[in-house]
């Protein structure tokens, strides 16, 4: 049972997805995918995050715990470097077991595993008030909006520069979960069962 869940900055996904892999008793990768490369690498773990969902021709120099310049030649090479490492350790992470992978392309990586794949977003007043609970309770609507667009248009140049498909259209997801007025625990859970009939179905 592979569960891949792409999303929205600031819509709660990433709690979502860990409350899912709990309801259904299975893994749950995000981070974890990044220090399983840190370990195998000699990248930094902070440099393995910033490239882990962007485009490579948007990155800057690596990092091998300190700064260092590169020309654009090498530093492509060894961004392309990473995200090969990031599909290696996506597949072998989904071979082991049961599991939730949290964004990274996973779905389309994934599809030779039949992959129950979602999508979540929200509406902006529920992304902006997400954002101030775990930032700075006095930044403005607009500069919590202009971040959280920001990072979703990395996600979806990543997205679709390694898929060739269009981030968040439903013809290439299973679900479509809008959290804006959820309950995230037991949204988690109805969608538990779900998938759960849904694989049982298609293992009958």
């Amino acid at each position: 049972m592979i569960v891949t869940i792409d999303r929205e900055f600031g819509s709660g996904g990433r709690e979502l997805g860990r409350r899912l892999a709990e309801a259904l008793g299975i893994a749950y990768y995000d981070k974890e995918i990044l220090e399983e490369i840190a370990k195998k690498s000699s990248y930094c773990l902070e440099y393995i995050e910033s490239v882990s969902e962007s485009k490579p021709m948007s990155l800057l120099p690596i990092h091998y715990g300190q700064t260092l310049s590169f020309g654009i030649d090498l530093t492509m090479q060894q961004n392309m470097d990473i995200l090969a490492m990031q599909n290696t350790t996506i597949r072998d992470l989904a071979s082991r077991s049961s599991c939730v992978i949290m964004g990274r392309a996973s779905g389309y990586l994934l599809r030779d595993m039949d992959p129950f794949r979602i999508f979540v977003y929200a509406d902006d007043d529920f992304k902006v008030k997400r954002f101030r609970k775990y930032g700075d309770e006095n930044e403005s609507d607009r500069s919590i909006l202009k971040k959280l667009s920001e990072v979703d248009k990395r996600r979806r140049k990543y997205h679709e520069f390694v898929t060739g498909l269009k981030w968040g259209t439903p013809i290439n997801y299973d679900l479509m979960v809008n959290t804006s007025s959820a309950d995230l625990k037991a949204l988690a859970t109805a969608i538990a069962e779900y998938i759960r009939s849904v694989f049982k179905k298609n293992q009958g």
